[in-house]
């Protein structure tokens, strides 16, 4: 089982169905110092513990030497296949958030992928109380543990992370919209779409030849919403070897979930390479980007683009492909508006899966809160074999690397929504084709639709470019019926091996008219 398949399906486990809560049970007492380990001694004041709290743990603790936190897994928990793992289920009746009105919460076990232990607590009137890891809060499928669960050998387990629910799609009926587990991962959705795309904490050194450092979670601190309010507020800490942060996550779920988010940053380090707010998506083939792949279905991907908003007001569209090798591409920018990957192709006949359902995916979109000030946003494509494996990855890389010693702070909205909110009014790709040319072998052929919606009466010029090769025969045809303006060109490489292409529609003054299509080819 690959970890993106097993994470697909175990967040799913026990989505839907009404949530009968009816109590919340007892499982520890107030802590006045929530820390991730034995051993933190760093007093917080319950009385007024917030986001400047977590930020003095982490603080505090960038000033250590970094120990991962493993916990042995035992007893009924050791040794779990993936039917096992889906067997235990958080009872309903011991939800920590009972009294909140229209939250409810699942604590998730450990087992399996999930080794990691995380400290969580529920934070009543700025009061933090750990939930400590208890068996006994758990459900065991008979079917899976024919002789029943071992709930007596615990050892120093700790929960693997937590999901909530809310009513979302259908009235009385509380589902699934969020869960944080495994390292820094955490997934959203909004009314209508199914989990697919992952967010993370912080991306460190992300497809560098030296190897991907992988933060952790180690501690969440929920706080207890009002019975009326909309939204719930999440405090964590993150650590790992160069860095250790505090983070503030403002949720409001609905036909668009945002993810309202606050982190404190404190490099144990010089951080040189390290993403903020990550991406995760999966991309195996499109039209545009089939190689040998042998499939019935027309796409498989939970993303089809980098959408970006620079801060020079330019609209960027880079389409995602499948390479045989790394590629890494890199947008330079100055306070960027938004950038996020998209799943903007939404037509079921668009992918012909009735079990994924890639159709109903959602897409995640980053709106920097303040200035962000120099850097780019880098774009991690990984090759794949198969679609188990999150293989795509885009953040912002701040220019000036982050100092040690120094706190440094960024906010920003993380939507997740079918489309980004609040786009810009320019025409947009619709769908992107290529193979090989019928004329010449070596050639190819290139179709990129956009909407043709903004084009009712004169129609635009194309502009076609490539940073190696040619660009030949390129034209526009209007196809009325499908609601697109069809840019049809073929790209000779010549003697390259890769190449960017872009292309843009504008008015006879060169002013754009849509958004800018970018893509690489790589033999």
């Amino acid at each position: 089982m690959k970890r993106r398949q097993f994470l697909n399906a175990a967040t799913a486990i026990a989505a839907g169905g009404t949530f009968a809560a009816t109590k919340v049970q007892a499982q520890g007492e107030p802590q006045p110092e929530p820390s991730a380990r034995a051993g933190d001694n760093t007093p917080v004041s319950p009385s007024v513990f917030g986001f400047e709290e977590v930020a003095a743990l982490a603080a505090e603790r960038s000033q250590r030497v970094y120990k991962q936190p493993v916990a042995k897994q035992v007893g009924s928990f050791a040794n779990l296949n993936y039917d096992q793992y889906r067997g235990i289920r958080f009872r309903r009746d011991a939800d920590p958030l009972a009294g909140s009105g229209l939250f409810s919460m699942d604590l998730l076990p450990p087992g399996a992928i999930f080794y990691e232990p995380v400290n969580i607590s529920v934070v009543r009137d700025g009061v933090p109380q750990r939930m400590a890891f208890d068996p006994e809060l758990l459900e065991f499928d008979p079917s899976q543990f024919p002789g029943g669960a071992d709930t007596e050998t615990v050892g120093e387990m700790g929960w693997s992370g937590f999901r909530l629910r809310t009513v979302l799609n259908r009235p009385g009926v509380m589902d699934e919209f969020l869960v944080f587990q495994g390292a820094t991962y955490f997934r959203a959705v909004a009314r209508g779409t199914i989990y697919g795309l992952s967010a993370r904490g912080m991306a460190i050194k992300t497809g560098s030849p030296d190897g991907e450092e992988f933060p952790l979670f180690t501690d969440f601190w929920i706080q207890e919403p009002d019975p009326t309010a909309e939204s719930v507020r999440i405090y964590a800490l993150l650590d790992s070897k160069s860095v250790a942060a505090a983070f503030q996550f403002d949720v409001n779920p609905g036909a668009v979930t945002m993810v309202r988010t606050r982190v404190a940053i404190f490099p144990r380090v010089e951080l040189q390479n390290t993403g903020i707010a990550p991406l995760t998506s999966m991309f195996w083939f499109s039209p545009a980007s089939r190689r040998t792949v042998d499939d019935y279905r027309p796409a498989v991907h939970d993303s089809d683009g980098l959408q970006m908003h620079t801060g020079a007001g330019q609209a960027l569209w880079r389409t995602l492909a499948a390479h045989k090798n790394l590629q890494i591409s890199s947008f330079v920018d100055n306070n960027p508006r938004g950038f996020g990957l998209i799943q903007r192709n939404r037509d079921f006949i668009a992918y012909q899966d009735a079990e994924a359902m890639y159709d109903q995916r959602p897409s995640a979109w980053i709106q920097p809160e303040g200035d962000w000030g120099e850097g780019e946003v880098r774009l991690i494509e990984i090759p794949v074999e198969n679609e188990f494996n999150d293989n795509i990855v885009s953040y912002w890389l701040p220019k000036k690397p982050m100092a040690r010693g120094e706190r440094h702070e960024f906010r920003y909205r993380l939507s997740f929504a079918p489309l980004p909110p609040n786009d810009v009014p320019l025409a947009k790709v619709r769908q992107v084709r290529s193979g090989r040319s019928i004329n010449v072998e070596t050639t190819r052929s290139f179709i990129v639709d956009f909407d043709l919606s903004l084009f009712t009466h004169d129609m635009p010029q194309s502009k076609v470019t490539a940073s190696a090769g040619n660009i030949v025969h390129a034209y526009l045809k209007p196809l009325p019926d499908q609601g697109v303006l069809r840019l049809a060109f073929e790209y000779e490489p010549g003697d390259a091996t890769l190449a960017d292409l872009q292309a843009v529609l504008t008015d006879s003054k060169g002013v754009a008219l849509s958004e800018t299509w970018l893509t690489r080819w790589t033999v």
